[in-house]
């Protein structure tokens, strides 16, 4: 499967650049013009690896890094105070990058996290007391066996992927619908309703919970 990169950057020759450049390489290439547009794209979709301007409309990417968790983030920006760079390294972003730049140490240095991610990647998603392995499809709340069926196991494995995001119900309908074809609109809310009282029926603790109107996230 190609690896993902999303770039979120409000210049539009920079991106273009950027989209042509990697998509020749291979990588499967993701746009976001603004800091909240990015924002929404992360909460339906986790690339492999994330190039974030600073100066965004919205959202500034200072404002954003902090959100984007799991995904090594390369700061790509025309910002070159050293204190800038230190602070944004420490706040959690992989590496950092000066506009302009030369495309072929950008492209080693996404090699570079990308190949070290892998080494650090785990099957195992964790959330409290809640365990899920994507590999095993085992699912355990503070070491006992919850039995899932497709659909449970999917829709858990989108939330838990996006433990601070809301995620609309359509956003979950597609996402899980290559491996769960026969979920619709209507039943979805059953198949959350039984995998909120699997969860539950464990330890008594709610690990779901609904946001009226827009969808569900992680308790």
């Amino acid at each position: 499967m190609n690896e993902h990169i999303m770039v979120i950057d409000d210049d539009i020759h920079i991106g273009n650049m950027l989209e042509e450049a990697l998509s020749r390489d291979g990588y499967k290439v993701s746009r976001a013009y603004s800091g909240t547009e990015a924002l929404m794209l992360l909460s339906a979709q986790k690339p492999d690896l994330v190039l974030l301007d600073l100066m965004l409309p919205g959202l500034s990417g200072e404002e954003l890094l902090p959100k984007i968790e799991g995904i090594p983030v390369i700061i790509v920006s025309a910002k070159i105070d050293i204190d800038n760079k230190v602070e944004l390294l420490l706040s959690g972003a992989a590496d950092y990058i000066t506009k302009p730049f030369d495309i072929k140490e950008l492209k080693a240095r996404i090699k570079v996290q990308l190949r070290s991610r892998q080494f650090t990647s785990s099957a195992e998603l964790v959330y409290k007391e809640l365990k899920l392995n994507t590999d095993t499809h085992n699912v355990t709340v503070n070491g006992e066996d919850i039995r899932l069926t497709r659909t449970e196991f999917a829709i858990l494995k989108l939330l838990m992927m996006n433990p601070d995001q809301v995620i609309t119900k359509s956003i979950i309908l597609d996402r899980i619908s290559d491996d769960t074809p026969d979920c619709t609109e209507t039943s979805l809310k059953q198949h959350i309703s039984n995998l909120r009282r699997k969860l539950r029926s464990a330890d008594g603790k709610d690990y779901i919970e609904a946001v009226w109107g827009i969808g569900f996230k992680m308790a």
